[in-house]
């Protein structure tokens, strides 16, 4: 467990390198926003949270993964990330910050995880 990354993981330095190859700047892991976000981009008030399908139980095949041992811990684990997700999600959201979540199995295919992260930015605010 101690060697599970928080912070700079695969999927995130995909996400990272596309969006700076695309032109956009971003601030990492602001600590005064609920959940830290991984990509802020405060001129926009837009925000991007890059999730493992696993911890955040997405509904990809690698989400739906039941662990073998210790199996109510790590449900129990999963659900209150999960739960965490969506308490931190409505506060940026009342905070006035607009909110997209990538999942670790969207930065697979890259041209598609392009299209909904340039839809999403450039998208006036509401």
């Amino acid at each position: 467990m101690s060697r599970i990354k928080s912070k700079d993981t695969k999927p995130e330095m995909v996400i990272r390198r596309l969006v700076h190859s695309l032109g956009y700047r971003f601030r990492l892991h602001r600590k005064d926003l609920p959940g830290k976000p991984d990509l802020v981009f405060p001129s926009r008030k837009k925000i991007i949270f890059i999730n493992g399908c696993y911890w955040h139980m997405h509904t990809c095949k690698y989400g739906a993964v039941v662990p073998k041992t210790n199996t109510e811990f790590w449900q129990t684990k999963r659900q209150s990330n999960v739960d965490r997700d969506i308490r931190n999600v409505a506060q940026l959201k009342e905070m006035g910050w607009e909110v997209f979540t990538v999942w670790e199995c969207e930065t697979k295919d890259i041209k598609q995880l392009t299209v909904k992260v340039v839809d999403f930015l450039d998208d006036p605010p509401i």
